[in-house]
């Protein structure tokens, strides 16, 4: 038996699981669920659950896409040495081949089972994180997570599209809130993992332009999602609560920038983890006024 079939064979489900990008696809999942919520018109639960669960599925493919395409790097890198390729768990070949037959699949049974628009969106975003971010971006430009970021930020339109088989301005601006936000959430991740990225030559921003541009983009960044994220309120498809709290919570992301920018020690990790929880909250709050809201009426 080969090295590859080897490794593959002492795999087990929680390695294959362990491709998807659990973690990741967590966040996908809710961003998605919330997309449903918040679209207009009704949807069976079941079919809003297949529609998720497709998805999720999706995401969890180009996830598996990404540890092949990336094994190489992922072994030098302590964040994801641990990961089943470079840990000697799953061969890249089979990590490739599961991927591609979770992508196809969940695409076709998005367009057979829910609609065109939908399926045509989640191949987008496969395509985008495997072939633009991955492939292309990530080992050419410190932009790589301002532009793949775009990956992260369909599933809440994808999820909108599965309810009404369209692209609106309101599943735009969902889709704007998380690409805005990415690059200070990858952006502060990347301060205090900069000597992982050095390692292995790929070009964040701290590594090509220093900690200083870094901290100057955050702020940048922040200071646009801040006001970006309240939209959905002034556009009508939000009410006053998410308008109050998005708001609260901007401008407490903007004053963790802010203490980046003033060199403070552990800012970094302070914001990384509030925005986490920020984009939580804010997807969160919408739901939670939508499914209240209808209980009501």
């Amino acid at each position: 038996m080969s090295e590859h079939n080897t490794q593959s064979a002492n795999a087990d489900v929680n390695d294959y699981f362990q491709l998807l990008k659990p973690r990741v696809m967590s966040l996908v999942i809710f961003t998605a669920f919330v997309g449903v919520i918040a679209a207009p018109g009704d949807m069976h639960p079941i079919m809003a659950f297949v529609s998720v669960l497709l998805i999720a599925i999706g995401a969890g493919a180009s996830g598996a896409l990404n540890m092949w395409y990336d094994a190489d790097i992922d072994q030098d890198m302590d964040r994801t040495k641990g990961r089943p390729v470079p840990a000697g768990k799953v061969s890249a070949d089979h990590a490739k081949t599961y991927g591609m037959i979770l992508s196809f699949g969940s695409v076709f049974l998005m367009g057979i089972l829910i609609n065109v628009t939908s399926a045509v969106l989640l191949a987008l975003t496969i395509f985008f994180y495997v072939v633009i971010y991955t492939i292309w971006l990530k080992r050419r430009t410190p932009q790589n997570i301002v532009i793949g970021g775009a990956a992260g930020a369909f599933p809440p339109m994808i999820g909108w599209a599965a309810v009404t088989d369209s692209v609106t301005l309101e599943s735009l601006v969902l889709f704007g809130i998380i690409f805005i936000w990415t690059p200070p959430h990858f952006f502060a991740l990347s301060l205090f993992i900069s000597n992982d990225y050095e390692r292995v030559k790929v070009p964040m921003m701290p590594v090509v332009h220093g900690d200083q541009a870094t901290r100057n983009n955050i702020i940048v960044y922040s200071l646009l999602l801040a006001p970006f994220a309240v939209l959905p309120y002034f556009m009508g498809f939000a009410g006053l609560a998410y308008g109050v709290v998005t708001a609260m919570l901007g401008l407490i992301f903007v004053y963790y920038a802010l203490c980046i920018s003033m060199k403070r020690e552990g800012a970094e990790k302070r914001l990384f983890l509030f925005s986490i929880f920020y984009l939580f909250a804010v997807f969160a709050t919408l739901a939670l006024e939508r499914i209240i809201l209808g209980w009501i009426s």
